[in-house]
């Protein structure tokens, strides 16, 4: 099985850009963020950055805005570091499966502590 370049690259942007949320962009609005995957065009010309945060509606909005503005540097950094010839855009997603993922634990837990409540009434 081959890997394809742009997973490739994928990869090496994934890493890239969660160091430098840690130790070089310096916005205020980017709190606790994590990088959850990277997605790259086949064409190597846009790359999907998909992120969580911790936090309310705002504070994740707050986020994407902090990491939009953050964007040229990003890309002046890949350009050091990947020596590409072609730098992608980079565009900044916030990554719904975490929410979708808490949701589905808390309607599971829900139907748990139902059963075993009728499980005890039952039993009394």
């Amino acid at each position: 099985m081959t890997i394809k370049r742009s997973e490739k690259i994928a990869e090496a942007l994934h890493e890239l850009i969660s160091g430098l949320l840690v130790k070089g962009v310096k916005d205020p609005r980017i709190g606790f963020t994590t990088i959850t995957a990277v997605k790259v065009a086949d064409d190597l010309h846009l790359a999907t950055v998909y992120f969580t945060v911790i936090g309310s509606d705002a504070e994740k909005k707050a986020t994407e805005q902090g990491l939009t503005s953050a964007r040229g540097f990003i890309r002046k950094e890949m350009a050091k570091t990947l020596r590409m010839r072609y730098v992608p855009d980079v565009v900044f997603k916030y990554d719904e499966s975490v929410d979708y993922g808490r949701r589905i634990d808390s309607l599971l837990n829900e139907v748990l502590t139902t059963n075993a409540d009728d499980d005890n009434e039952n039993n009394s």
